[in-house]
């Protein structure tokens, strides 16, 4: 789906969450096409998605041996997107004198990855509709004779976002009856994408009459700026982002975006430190101040095996 939207220098820092400087010198390197408008630089959307595309690849493959292989020099591996983990990894930097390696996966394909023994670390928010619960089925079933802990980070709501005003009448998950509304959807692997797949099959709707399902972007930030240009209806995401782009949000379901440690004799300081710092006030208070961020059960460990 081609997106016409181009974002400022300072945009792209606040999305990438990095400083301008750093996009000054990708946009220098030739890593991230850009071009001036006046006096101010502009990146175009696609250009920015091809690029974190790009990085994603690079971080997949330096990630395909598993590292128990090379046990004592791995770095302590995160993996997900929301920007609460750059104030986790900050934390655990500052406890355990570590720099925490970042990869920028969706929940059911970062799980998998934890699987490989390619991170210490995922977050999750993977809705099961079978249970009306979040994440742990995912775990147990996935991670498969490995010992773990599970704990809460945040609480925050998902629906769908639409356009101003809510033109179409959106209002709930039997709304996807309609067939006249366009959606754009996450990639396969998000926990949004499991969010409203569970959606379908909870409702008895096939794919096939969801107008759009096949369309695929890689961030919350990047559907919701579709519905805001009009190039789809709606599309599920969470609630923060929509203050950032031109959209109305429905919210329909409070989910539990948690962590997933794994649990060995080189990750037990780990695991300490993740329940230290989750449930410290200095950590509670850096996440308060995001918007949509319910910190009631932050630090919660709500399953170790």
């Amino acid at each position: 789906m081609n997106n016409n939207t181009s974002y400022t220098i300072e945009e792209v820092a606040q999305l990438l969450r990095v400083s301008k400087l750093t996009v000054y010198d990708l946009i220098k390197k030739e890593k991230l096409p850009a071009y001036r408008v006046g006096r101010q630089m502009r990146v175009d959307h696609d250009d920015l998605e091809r690029y974190k595309n790009g990085s994603k690849t690079a971080q997949a493959k330096e990630f395909q041996q598993p590292m128990e292989e090379s046990a004592g020099t791995s770095p302590i591996v995160i993996s997900g997107q929301d920007m609460i983990l750059d104030i986790l990894g900050k934390s655990i930097e500052q406890e355990m004198q570590e720099v925490p390696h970042r990869v920028y996966n969706g929940s059911l394909n970062s799980l998998i990855a934890m699987y490989n023994g390619q991170c210490d670390i995922v977050s999750l928010h993977l809705y099961d509709g079978e249970t009306n619960t979040y994440n742990l089925p995912y775990v147990k079933r996935i991670l498969v004779n490995h010992s773990f802990v599970l704990i809460n980070l945040v609480c925050r709501n998902a629906g769908i976002y639409v356009q101003k005003g809510n033109p179409k009448q959106i209002q709930s998950w039997e709304d996807l009856h309609n067939q006249n509304i366009k959606w754009v959807n996450r990639e396969k692997g998000s926990g949004a994408r499991v969010l409203l797949d569970e959606q379908l099959r909870k409702q008895g709707i096939p794919t096939s009459e969801i107008q759009g399902y096949h369309q695929e972007l890689t961030s919350h930030f990047s559907v919701a700026s579709a519905v805001a240009n009009g190039q789809a209806d709606a599309a599920v995401g969470i609630e923060n982002v929509a203050k950032m782009v031109n959209v109305d949000f429905i919210p329909l379901i409070e989910e539990r975006y948690d962590l997933v440690v794994l649990k060995s004799p080189k990750n037990d300081s780990l695991v300490d430190s993740i329940i230290q710092i989750t449930q410290s006030e200095a950590f509670k208070n850096q996440v308060s101040q995001i918007h949509g961020y319910d910190i009631r059960l932050t630090g919660t460990v709500f399953y170790e095996s």
